[in-house]
């Protein structure tokens, strides 16, 4: 007794269908985090092998600013360094590639600005391409060492991927 109700069966490879769309998303995503976790392990890997040379702390100070009255307080170490490059005076305030970042942990940006006081002498690292850019401290190695995590969810749309496609092909 057929209630005017349409069954509609589903298609036997709609399954795989779906595993190979999902697969290919799933591979495309892991790339993507991978290839940026890979161009900031290059670029940290660069700065390592720009030359050293010795700087001066010019300005080493803490600022800070809040947005709006119900926003936490942000610091931020402002730091101006003098260099010599080739005989020419330079100077940088760029602690590392990132800048010099804002955080709500007034402790640790206080701390970093105590280790480093104007007459300080330390090293820094200098862009040959731009000698005009240098920075205190390389950035970490971090995303080089995991970046196998987003690889496994490449390995896994692949594998995924390939399975549905065999199966869609002996169907």
């Amino acid at each position: 007794m057929d209630c005017g109700v349409n069954h509609h069966q589903a298609s036997p490879l709609a399954g795989s269908y779906f595993l190979l769309v999902l697969g290919v998303l799933l591979a495309m995503i892991g790339g993507l985090f991978v290839w940026v976790m890979a161009a900031s392990a290059l670029r940290a890997l660069e700065t390592r092998n720009w030359p050293v040379v010795p700087c001066v702390i010019l300005v080493s100070e803490v600022r800070d600013r809040q947005h709006d009255p119900q926003s936490p307080v942000e610091y931020r170490h402002h730091i101006v360094f003098g260099y010599e490059w080739e005989g020419e005076r330079l100077s940088s305030d760029q602690a590392s590639l990132r800048g010099n970042p804002w955080s709500a942990k007034r402790d640790v940006v206080f701390e970093r600005a105590a280790r480093l006081q104007p007459g300080d002498e330390t090293i820094c690292h200098v862009n040959p391409a731009d000698p005009e850019f240098a920075i205190l401290e390389p950035d970490s190695l971090a995303p080089l060492y995991s970046i196998w995590f987003p690889g496994l969810f490449v390995l896994g749309g692949v594998v995924m991927s390939v399975r549905a496609v065999r199966k869609i092909r002996r169907a």
